[in-house]
């Protein structure tokens, strides 16, 4: 041994001792180890980061809903409200009472300003203005032949307003503001004695103005936030505003006005126990409405420059989230309301909730995967699950369209040739629908590619809730769709197209605030049963110019066999 201990070994062995030398080993073995707890406790905080700001979102989300209802409910009042006059003005109620007071209107009417009052213990009492004060304003004119209607129908709404303020409690100020010269509030004890001033300030209100059909062509809901002079200083004040049109004349506008406390109001009973961070109603303008703080609590208010990002932010999606330097922000665009609902939650705050006590834990975790060699078991284990979920994930988007859900061109045309194959091999038949949204490009031009998107989520999802089981259905162009049924005569695709184009078309969709909209689709049908061809790339051909024909036919039809039916 000792002569041996002095023989030298070959520089390649040396090379190769010394790689698989124990130290070598552990060392390598180490770096592995701390590798993987490295990457592991990153990808944790990640996925935690990521459940954070998901729970502030859905957080957001629960209560944006919650505040979306408490406004409907107002708009709602509206839409009853209205309707209930455009059916007094059609057919007014044959009561001597509401005569009277019709005739009472025509003795007073040429006065300064003048009141109508039926039944205090019933209805609400109608203030007006003379013919003279209308004559002198041009929004405003008594030139309605309708007029007498319009006055009694207003007395018919003030007896349901006062029927609600009485039952419920209503502390909201909801009012009916005739071009004519008169109105009514759900709430007399806010108007002063001067009706000729009060008359003057709601009918230049922006809640009024902004319902002329010249500002509001599509005679919807509007919202509006503005600054009004009261005794106290000027106070901003929130009101939501439907015009009341009947024969294409424009009558007047129904409104409910909101002061800032009752939108506090409305967005702590929304918020329903929730402590966690701020909640904040701005308007379009990014004027804050509504902080779900204290009222001792002051808000820190936003900078100019993030309110800037947060406006850019908006242009583009209705929801998102925003890190700033001290904060993170989640908003999104309430449904009933033209403002966003905004939650602010300061880090501090979320370094000392569960975020930063778990993330302190994982800083210990991390220490001890360092020296213990078991847990780079745990990482190899939970990074192939979530590679084969990752796997399955990517396979799911490359095969399908992301938007509509349905296959894409490629993986659709793949199917269908197995497909068409199987349908050769056993003898059945093999069809072909071809569709194309009708003026699909009018609706991204005119309403913006969301509303487009919108129209083909529908469009696909009509597909799939008619389709059988073993029917295929995939997106091929940008409003273009295909289906290939299998086993399915020329008859059948027929049919099946008919109920398709039914679906689509009988349904009106909504695609932004007061705009509806219903759309159609030109089909075309081919099947083998006519050649006996399964190519499927020759069917789909024949489709679509049985497509083109039907759009050339008028559109919104099914098209077989050079022949269009409806």
């Amino acid at each position: 041994m000792p002569h041996l201990s002095r023989v030298e070994n070959p520089r390649w062995l040396k090379r190769l001792s010394h790689r698989s030398s124990p130290d070598r080993v552990v060392n390598v073995c180490f770096c592995v180890v701390l590798l993987f707890s490295t990457l592991l406790t990153w990808r944790e905080v990640v996925v935690l980061e990521d459940a954070y700001i998901s729970s502030q979102r859905n957080s957001l989300e629960n209560v944006t809903h919650e505040f979306n209802n408490q406004l409907q409910v107002s708009i709602e009042r509206l839409i009853f409200y209205r309707n209930g006059m455009q059916a007094a003005l059609e057919r007014p109620l044959a009561f001597d009472v509401l005569h009277n007071a019709g005739e009472e209107f025509e003795r007073k009417r040429t006065q300064h300003q003048w009141s109508i009052l039926l039944d205090n213990q019933r209805t609400l009492p109608v203030h007006g203005v003379s013919d003279a004060f209308v004559d002198d304003t041009t929004i405003l004119s008594r030139d309605s032949l309708l007029l007498g209607n319009e006055l009694t129908a207003t007395l018919e709404v003030g007896y349901l307003l006062r029927l609600s303020t009485t039952l419920k409690g209503d502390s909201q100020q909801m009012l009916y503001v005739s071009r004519a010269g008169f109105f009514i509030a759900s709430n007399p004890t806010m108007l002063s004695n001067d009706v000729v001033g009060q008359y003057y300030a709601l009918v230049t209100s922006p809640w009024f103005v902004d319902q002329s059909e010249r500002t509001n062509p599509n005679r919807g809901i509007r919202w509006v936030s503005w600054m009004l002079d009261t005794p106290e200083g000027p106070k901003r004040r929130i009101a939501v505003s439907l015009p009341v049109d009947y024969q294409h004349y424009w009558h007047g506008v129904l409104a409910i006005d909101f002061s800032l406390a009752q939108m506090k109001h409305l967005l702590s009973t929304a918020m329903q126990g929730e402590k966690e961070g701020e909640y904040r109603l701005y308007d379009r303008q990014m004027n804050l409405l509504a902080s779900s703080l204290s009222v001792e609590a002051t808000p820190q208010p936003l900078s100019n420059s993030e309110k800037a990002q947060l406006a850019r932010a908006l242009e583009y999606d209705n929801h998102g989230g925003m890190r700033f330097a001290t904060r993170y922000v989640n908003w999104e665009k309430m449904r009933n309301f033209d403002g966003v609902l905004v939650r602010i939650h300061p880090l501090n705050e979320g370094i000392r909730g569960d975020f930063g006590t778990i993330s302190v834990a994982l800083s210990l975790v991390w220490a001890l995967f360092t020296t213990m060699l078991i847990i780079s078991w745990v990482v190899i284990r939970r990074m192939v699950r979530n590679m084969s979920t990752l796997q399955s994930s990517l396979q799911w988007q490359a095969w399908h369209d992301g938007l509509t859900r349905l296959y894409n061109r490629s993986t659709l045309f793949d199917l269908a040739a197995k497909a068409a194959r199987e349908c050769e091999l056993h003898g059945e038949s093999l069809s072909v629908i071809q569709l194309d949204l009708d003026y699909f490009k009018g609706i991204n031009d005119r309403f913006g590619h969301q509303a487009g998107d919108r129209v083909l989520s529908h469009v696909s999802s009509t597909i799939a809730s008619q389709i059988r089981k073993d029917d295929l259905a995939g997106r091929v162009g940008g409003e273009e769709f295909c289906l290939v049924m299998p086993g399915a005569s020329r008859k059948d695709a027929c049919a099946m197209a008919e109920r398709i184009r039914a679906k689509i078309n009988n349904r009106e969709m909504l695609i932004g605030k007061g705009t509806t909209l219903r759309i159609s689709a030109s089909f075309g049908v081919s099947s083998s049963d006519e050649k006996g061809i399964y190519d499927i790339e020759h069917l789909q051909s024949v489709a679509d110019g049985r497509l083109y024909l039907a759009k050339q036919n008028g559109r919104n039809q099914v098209c077989c066999q050079g022949g269009a039916s409806q």
